[in-house]
């Protein structure tokens, strides 16, 4: 079997594997999310360098809910083993955005062992939001963590959510003990969008109205978005075109 035969093969196994395991838990989240949606609140995300692009998936996407918005790390993780980074960068999106209780908060890390990512989750925790982690479990119970606080991002949260993935995150062997074809990307991604429907089909099924994007390459969409927008004046850390 060619390499990219064997990624597309296995990948495409643990993506349905992923979302399988995980259904549990997503039903579970939406009303768990949903009604704070539902009284105006935020969806937050946090994703700490590689991680980053997997939040930013659902963050002022089209076809995807207005009220979601994310912690930015400028440093682009370079320093997300710097103890008290994470709670500073934290404390300052609060300032700026706040972070209420009773929202949800969905922190990424693959290895779920870094120390910016956990300090996100307790500062959330400690503010009285919900923490979902968004994590490799067989890497994370495995990888020693490096916060001081001893543990691992799975072992912080309230819900987890598992990308089903294996420690180092490749899975397609090509010479001795190197290894290509990260998988925590294609699966995060497509576990947020679920997560997104979920909401949706909750917030739908309520009644609740649909802050859903539209495409701003279609007819009138700026418009549009710039109208849905204002019920989330300075909660936004991405704003519409």
């Amino acid at each position: 079997m060619s390499l990219p035969a064997h990624y597309l093969a296995t990948a495409t196994a643990l993506l349905e594997k992923a979302c399988a395991q995980n259904a549990p838990v997503l039903k579970q989240l939406g009303p768990v999310i949903g009604e704070s949606l539902a009284k105006g609140g935020m969806l937050h995300l946090f994703g700490s360098g590689h991680s980053e692009i997997i939040s930013r998936e659902i963050i002022g996407r089209a076809g995807g809910l207005m009220c979601i918005t994310g912690i930015s790390d400028p440093t682009g993780g370079f320093i997300e083993n710097l103890a008290g980074y994470g709670t500073k960068l934290a404390e300052r999106y609060d300032r700026q955005y706040g972070l209420l209780p009773g929202e949800t908060i969905i922190v990424i890390s693959n290895s779920g062992k870094n120390s910016s990512p956990i300090e996100v989750a307790l500062y959330a925790k400690a503010r009285g939001l919900h923490v979902v982690g968004l994590t490799c479990v067989e890497m994370s119970r495995t990888a020693a963590t490096v916060h001081p606080g001893g543990k691992n991002l799975h072992a912080i949260a309230d819900y987890v959510l598992d990308n089903c993935g294996v420690p180092g995150d490749a899975i397609t062997p090509v010479a001795d003990d190197v290894m290509a074809g990260p998988t925590s990307t294609l699966i995060g991604a497509t576990l947020l969008n679920l997560l997104s429907l979920e909401l949706i089909a909750w917030l739908k099924a309520g009644g609740h109205p649909l802050p859903i994007l539209r495409s701003q390459n279609l007819p009138g969409a700026i418009e549009y978005n710039r109208e849905l927008a204002k019920k989330y004046r300075g909660r936004l850390s991405r704003q519409v075109a």
